[in-house]
């Protein structure tokens, strides 16, 4: 194994495993640490935590844990994979873990690198954007979770972390590789630990793939992913576009119903989208706190009539005023816990219903649904939208589709049914 991933969610996971299959590297992604060795060949292995939100403590615990399971794999590199919107409030959990990850390795420098241009993240300067605004202006504003409210990423990491944070501009990025490992060695030189670099597009990324290689621990996105796995293949003769790693996650057709849990502005609109052509049940929250195992029964038998061309979706996606209205009214945590237990219990009952092909719309939903289901790994498949795959469970016949809130565009529900139901859908 080349590569090992450490993801702090479940679609983050599978965000960065689909980019390192499209450049070239064959992957699995693993549901948490496993117990005991695996027997796996594959060029990279992504290790999916549940860390992104929780106790700094159990980020930590769970992170080097994973570590340590991979290097014991035999991974020769390292990557602290998250969000492109850098998801992490004042205290954590991105630098601690960063970090705990330095220390367990004996290194003392890495570099910062969120940007996935592909889906408008840009870093110039150090300031994170979302399309054509800052991170702080952007939707993320408004993150139930972590809302955030600056841009800057060399003044997050020395909020949140042990050490000088440093930024190596666009300027050097495009003056090559050579130019970037050596602004890296200067910087590192002058006792700044954390390197936060640029990058404008998927040019930028190459280079930086190229300008890490033989550093023991990068973190960022899903796009430095894809730049070290070109790097991996180029230097190894291999193309990423041929399409055989995919092969193993690609979906092979089946029952699929969606299941839609993120408020982002992004899914949103894919619900909206979705509704005018198609059949969508939207929960009641209060029924879900009231008896969650009686209403997954009756959306259940909803799902099972729906027999068009198009997936039934459930959905629990709504907009600010009313995401807002929700949370006072029963509790912003109690709420989002019943749609997450309710998802848990109606996740299992659409599979033994026949539901074999399952899309799933939110980062902390799909965590929850992966679970529910017993699952213990994938391996990845085609990219229906940049940093979303089909995936294939490797212990049951599943396929599944999980996107981070705001990937995808307005069609995205329509364009993953499309890879099994050629000709049926307006893709």
């Amino acid at each position: 194994m080349r590569l090992g991933v450490i993801a702090d969610d479940f679609t983050g996971a599978t965000d960065i495993a689909g980019f390192l299959v499209e450049n070239g590297l064959s992957t699995v992604q693993l549901i948490g640490v496993p117990d005991s060795s695996l027997s796996l060949r594959t060029d990279a292995v992504v290790i999916s935590l549940k860390s992104r939100s929780c106790l700094v403590g159990e980020a930590i615990s769970s992170s080097i844990k994973a570590l340590n399971w991979l290097r014991a794999a035999g991974c020769d590199q390292f990557f602290f994979k998250y969000c492109s919107t850098f998801d992490s409030t004042a205290e954590g959990n991105i630098g601690p873990v960063t970090d705990a990850l330095l220390a367990e390795l004996g290194e003392d420098f890495t570099v910062i690198c969120p940007a996935l241009p592909v889906n408008g993240r840009t870093v110039y300067r150090g300031y994170l954007f979302v399309g054509d605004v800052l991170l702080n202006e952007s939707g993320m504003r408004h993150h139930p979770i972590t809302p955030m409210h600056d841009a800057n990423l060399l003044r997050l990491m020395d909020r949140q972390s042990k050490g000088q944070t440093g930024n190596i501009p666009a300027q050097t990025i495009d003056a090559g590789e050579d130019a970037v490992r050596a602004a890296l060695a200067t910087l590192r030189d002058s006792g700044i630990r954390y390197a936060v670099v640029d990058a404008l597009d998927d040019r930028h990324l190459t280079v930086l793939g190229r300008a890490v290689e033989g550093m023991a621990l990068v973190t960022g996105g899903s796009g430095l992913g894809a730049g070290i796995a070109r790097a991996v293949t180029s230097r190894n003769g291999r193309s990423g576009d041929d399409g055989k790693a995919a092969t193993a996650g690609a979906p092979p057709g089946g029952r699929a119903v969606i299941l839609s849990g993120s408020c982002s502005p992004m899914t949103n609109a894919q619900v909206a989208a979705y509704a005018h052509e198609a059949p969508v049940f939207f929960l009641d929250v209060a029924a879900c706190l009231a008896d969650p195992d009686r209403y997954a029964t009756t959306v259940t038998g909803w799902a099972e009539t729906q027999n068009g061309k198009c997936a039934p979706l459930v959905s629990a996606t709504t907009g600010p005023d009313s995401l807002k209205a929700i949370q006072q009214n029963f509790g912003a945590e109690a709420a989002s816990a019943a749609v997450e237990r309710f998802f848990a219990r109606l996740a299992p009952m659409l599979k033994a219903k026949g539901f074999d092909h399952i899309i799933v719309a939110g980062g902390e939903t799909s965590g929850t649904i992966v679970q529910s289901l017993g699952i213990d790994g994938f391996h990845i498949g085609p990219q229906i939208a940049p940093g979303v795959p089909w995936v294939r469970a490797i212990n049951t016949p599943l396929s599944l589709a999980l996107k981070s809130g705001n990937f995808g565009d307005e069609r995205f529900f329509f364009k993953a049914q499309s890879f099994f139901l050629k000709g049926t859908l307006h893709d």
